[in-house]
């Protein structure tokens, strides 16, 4: 029996090799080089050894440690469920966690848009060409923003064009309103226009749909409130039920059945917050 099974495995991977090895790599070399390009959109440097040592200690490492500290309470059943899973999470946790960081930045530049877009009218009005103006922006204004045009500087100082400037910052922040800011820059600087005029109607734009944000993001607080609440209501019943009973609540965890079942609530707990987040994001 262990025989055919062996066989049947072996025939399945070797059918679907390529789809595995696909999936192996994106997985692993894969994470990394996504982690490597979103930290050069923070402007952090890190090694790419470096990024393999953190993503195999968050998983493996501390899975393992996880899986010695129960071993040596004799609770290996649940120090290996809970290797497992802490190795998964360690292993998948990084991507969100950059991508929160990513879409943060993102917000914070879209913030300072509004005073920068005033600091280019002002310096266009003043006769400042279009680069002396962004120039002005690095100076006066906080990261991220200053730190973006800086690049667009640089890019334009070694021979890039610039309206190939203006469409690289579009690709690192790409944010509507960036956007609209590229567009119309490179478009007044082909077909010619008044640049102050336009930077004043983006600012006017900008600030409408700032208002708006403000607006929704008041109305889905208490959605996202719910959300958090219900999220958290099976472990604090878990909290509870583990206070007057711990010797039930243990099956949870060295029970076959009780882990799966624990494992599945997990999963649609995760599920539900997930749904419910996506509800109440509301993009303007």
């Amino acid at each position: 029996m262990v025989t055919v099974i062996g066989i049947m495995v072996f025939i399945l991977a070797y059918v679907y090799s390529h789809r595995l090895f696909a999936w192996i790599e994106s997985q692993t070399y894969g994470t990394r080089s996504y982690i490597m390009e979103k930290l050069e959109l923070l402007f952090i440097e890190m090694k790419p050894e470096h990024i393999t040592y953190i993503l195999l200690f968050l998983s493996f490492g501390l899975g393992f440690i996880i899986l010695i500290i129960l071993g040596i309470l004799s609770h290996w059943l649940v120090g290996l469920s809970l290797a497992a899973l802490i190795s998964f999470l360690g292993w998948k946790i990084p991507k969100p966690f950059i991508n929160m960081l990513i879409e943060r930045r993102q917000k914070a530049y879209q913030g300072q848009m509004v005073d920068a877009m005033t600091l280019l009218a002002n310096g266009i009005r003043a006769g400042l060409t279009v680069q002396q103006a962004i120039g002005m922006v690095v100076s006066e204004m906080p990261a991220p923003i200053s730190q973006e045009f800086n690049l667009l500087l640089q890019q334009n100082k070694i021979g890039v064009p610039l309206d190939q400037c203006f469409e690289n910052l579009a690709k690192r922040v790409p944010t509507e309103d960036n956007d609209m800011f590229v567009s119309s820059i490179n478009i007044l600087r082909e077909t010619g226009g008044n640049l102050a005029e336009v930077f004043d109607t983006i600012v006017g734009v900008i600030r409408e749909r700032v208002r708006l944000q403000q607006k929704i993001d008041t109305y889905t607080a208490q959605g996202m409130f719910q959300g958090a609440t219900i999220a958290s209501m099976p472990f604090a019943i878990g909290l509870i039920y583990f206070a007057t009973d711990p010797s039930s609540t243990m099956l949870l965890f060295t029970n076959p059945i009780g882990i799966i079942m624990t494992i599945v609530a997990f999963g649609l707990d995760m599920l539900g917050v997930f749904v419910i987040m996506k509800i109440v994001k509301i993009k303007v």
